[in-house]
């Protein structure tokens, strides 16, 4: 459950790519990965009552993006556009009114924060928003760029540690202090 923080209408949840192909099971299936679900259900849950606005991002790529090994990119081939790798976890529970942003669309440019080229950190500033609160998958790799991108976009930016899980978990206290040392407020309460 949510800390007891209250949420406003100046406040966003960001669910970082919550998908199948990132769960296990999935094509680039992450230990515990849907462990996240239900943590982010709650905060999901309280934005909706309270206000906040939620966003969701989403790995969406075109066929032979750059990013697949075949490419010569890091990456098995995951979250194809209109695949159900990349569907949302069938149990995230998106509150009418979720923003759904996507990211990786070019078939040229990879783009692991929610913020690169999506225009959102424009439309979070449009609507007000003043802090923001992130979880999901995977810590070390899209949630870390969208966290530190959010501080560097200058919004008060919480990690919610129980709503995310790490590709390389060895590698998780690293990837915190570094979020920290950027200007993160570290959720590790749930």
């Amino acid at each position: 459950m949510p800390k007891q923080e209250v949420l406003c209408p100046q406040d966003a949840i960001i669910a970082v790519d919550v998908q199948n192909d990132f769960c296990p099971g999935g094509a680039l299936g992450i230990d515990g990965g849907d462990a996240v679900v239900p943590v982010l259900n709650d905060w999901l849950d309280k934005a909706a009552q309270q206000g906040a606005l939620v966003v969701v991002s989403r790995d969406w790529h075109p066929v032979a993006h750059c990013s697949f090994e075949a490419q010569g990119g890091p990456w098995p081939e995951h979250c194809l556009q209109d695949t159900e790798g990349a569907a949302f976890h069938p149990e995230l529970r998106l509150p009418l009114g979720t923003v759904r942003v996507s990211k990786g669309t070019a078939f040229d440019r990879d783009a692991y924060s929610a913020f690169d080229g999506t225009g959102l950190q424009s439309f979070l500033e449009s609507r007000g928003i003043k802090r923001v609160w992130i979880g999901g998958l995977a810590c070390d790799v899209c949630v870390k760029a969208t966290v530190l991108d959010a501080c560097k976009f200058g919004f008060e930016t919480h990690l919610i540690v129980a709503a995310t899980r790490a590709v390389n978990p060895d590698q998780l206290v690293t990837v915190i202090d570094e979020m920290r040392g950027a200007g993160t407020i570290i959720e590790d309460d749930a």
